[in-house]
């Protein structure tokens, strides 16, 4: 069969990967006002090849379809040069659908809208919502399309709960004999939450998975100096306000020192998950950092490498992403020798060195100050959640109610303008 001799998503998946719900109304009041097309260019230009979406970052698909779908782009960087990610199953902030039906139009229109004939690897998004009996259904009809289509290559679920993601990922082997190709995590290894190395590689490993991408590591945005953000939508951010001002004294230490806190954890997550997320990691090439200099994974050491999803919307934010990404790099090894092949400065390794020991000493300090809350999580969902589509399917008695929404015709989420994303009031979106 098809999944027994393909490439395994190790072998080939980038390990930083451009997380585009920044291009949603969530994180800005217009993303077609911003210069996506510039952004993606100079993303390519600085060696990401790979782009994460999903259908309910609002018109995120189409935004980044469009940005690829320019001459530069494909005289540059031709498809399978790049990979594409994206999800189903979430249509809204209180909606969600894993039916079989949906799964294949979603996967369908999220085609059209990124101008793809095939996607490199979907996930079932934010599982916890829904039952694990849905959550592997909708697995076999993405498999199914994998198998029959051939319109999707890798195949995943993402979510919050460590324990939920491990158990569906155990039960998907346990009932199909067949592991997930990755399971994506957000907000579980950052600076303040590191669970997702102490405890969930081990588990996600003993099941079989290949890759675990770590994403949101700010926590949604809780890891700022200006605290989490509050927009048009509301207090949204599901942390307590005892957390919150534990962040904030972490903050006020980062000030003392000259750092920002945000700067601090950044670094921190990508640094670290390098190295602690390497057993679940790829040996896909690394962005270099350097415009149209390409870097090969064997240049930094030929090893797997932890993946992690970055998230920016202007220029000047991917670029000083890079700037560290690049130094970051820098660190591992051979980094010497890189530098010196590549015409940068020979002592960029040293350099390297030297500010990982300042940000793990800073990072011990922030972890002082959060003290009690390392490690603390937020339900997720909440205990008052209901699924609005399994709540309507459940009350519709006769074929004259209303049609359910195609995902193309789904209700776009209300606008605000904050730096971690959200679908309503209360639930943030990956």
């Amino acid at each position: 069969m098809a999944q027994q001799t393909k490439v395994p998503l190790s072998s080939v998946l980038p390990p930083l990967i451009f997380g585009t719900a920044t291009f949603n109304y969530q994180y800005n009041k217009d993303p077609y006002e911003l210069d996506t097309v510039g952004l993606v260019q100079k993303a390519l230009e600085f060696g990401v090849r790979a782009f994460d979406t999903s259908p309910y970052y609002g018109p995120s698909e189409e935004i980044l379809g469009a940005a690829l779908d320019t001459d530069f782009v494909r005289r540059n960087f031709p498809r399978n040069e790049y990979f594409l990610c994206t999800k189903v199953g979430r249509i809204a902030g209180d909606e969600f659908d894993y039916s079989p039906e949906w799964v294949r139009e979603s996967i369908e229109n999220s085609r059209r809208r990124l101008k793809t004939d095939y996607l490199d690897l979907v996930y079932c998004h934010d599982v916890e919502f829904v039952s694990e009996e849905e959550a592997l259904e909708a697995i076999r009809e993405l498999r199914r399309i994998r198998d029959e289509d051939g319109t999707i290559k890798y195949i995943g679920i993402s979510g919050y709960p460590l324990p939920v993601l491990c158990s569906i990922a155990h039960r998907i082997l346990r009932e199909t004999g067949e592991p997930l190709d990755a399971v994506m995590s957000y907000a579980n290894f950052t600076m303040q939450n590191n669970l997702l190395a102490s405890t969930g590689v081990k588990e996600l490993k003993a099941a079989g998975v290949d890759v675990v991408p770590n994403a949101s590591p700010l926590g949604m945005g809780l890891l700022r100096r200006e605290g989490v953000p509050v927009g048009s939508m509301g207090n949204w951010h599901p942390s307590s306000n005892e957390l919150r001002t534990a962040v904030k004294r972490a903050s006020d230490f980062c000030d003392r020192h000259d750092e920002k806190l945000e700067v601090v954890a950044i670094r921190y997550a990508l640094e670290e998950w390098i190295r602690l997320g390497s057993s679940v990691g790829s040996r896909g090439d690394p962005a270099s950092g350097v415009p149209w200099q390409r870097e090969s994974n064997e240049q930094v050491g030929g090893t797997r490498l932890g993946v992690s999803v970055m998230g920016v919307s202007k220029a000047s934010e991917l670029e000083k992403t890079m700037q560290v990404w690049r130094s970051i790099l820098d660190g591992l090894e051979n980094g010497e020798e890189t530098a010196r092949k590549a015409g940068r400065w020979k002592r960029d390794h040293e350099w390297s060195l030297n500010r990982q020991r300042a940000v793990q000493l800073m990072a011990d300090g922030i972890q002082e100050h959060l003290d009690a809350y390392l490690d603390y999580v937020w339900e997720s969902p909440p205990k008052d959640f209901v699924n609005k589509r399994a709540k309507e399917s459940q009350a519709q008695l006769s074929p004259v109610e209303d049609a359910w929404l195609t995902p193309a015709a789904s209700p776009r989420p209300e606008e605000a303008d904050m730096p971690d994303l959200v679908a309503d009031g209360s639930l943030p979106i990956r």
